[in-house]
């Protein structure tokens, strides 16, 4: 029997299982909250690993995938791509793993940034989906941007360059 406060959870649970990136933060809270502690801890072990430093290094070096933090943008040379990502998106998810598990070619920097938090940047490029890659030049001014929703894979992304 489906309790009514257990009900909140259940939907997110089906919105997620539905609509992937459809769902927004506060539907997933409840969904995330159940997740097992087996999931908890592959997914602290990926932050952990993202976090340790080394994509901070990799920004100079072709074929990088960073995070976006102030000036990278400037610091980075060759193609330049910012990934508007959300860790509670599902396509999200898939197109790291594609872009953790099969490369990124020599010249080229993926600038993940934070779907969330960076709404300032959100505002500049027009960006309303999570999923969204945007090819910027070195002054940072967008070149073409692509909703990779349907297709969460590192070739649909390098295919979006203009």
């Amino acid at each position: 029997m489906i309790t009514r406060a257990a009900l909140p959870a259940l939907l997110a649970v089906a919105a997620l299982a539905l609509g992937g990136c459809a769902a927004t933060p506060a539907d997933t809270m409840a969904a995330d909250e159940s997740m097992t502690d087996e999931a908890m801890d592959e997914e602290s072990m990926d932050d952990e690993a993202m976090d340790d430093g080394s994509m901070d290094d990799a920004a100079s070096s072709p074929g990088a995938y960073v995070d976006y933090r102030e000036g990278v943008i400037a610091e980075t040379a060759g193609d330049k791509v910012l990934f508007f990502h959300a860790p509670w998106c599902t396509q999200c998810r898939q197109l790291e793993q594609s872009i953790l598990s099969e490369g990124i070619p020599d010249g080229t920097t993926i600038i993940k940034v934070d779907f969330d938090s960076e709404t300032e940047l959100r505002q500049r490029y027009g960006v309303t989906l999570q999923t969204t890659v945007v090819h910027i030049d070195d002054e940072g001014e967008a070149l073409g941007s692509t909703v990779l929703y349907d297709e969460p894979t590192i070739d649909a992304l390098l295919a979006s360059a203009p």
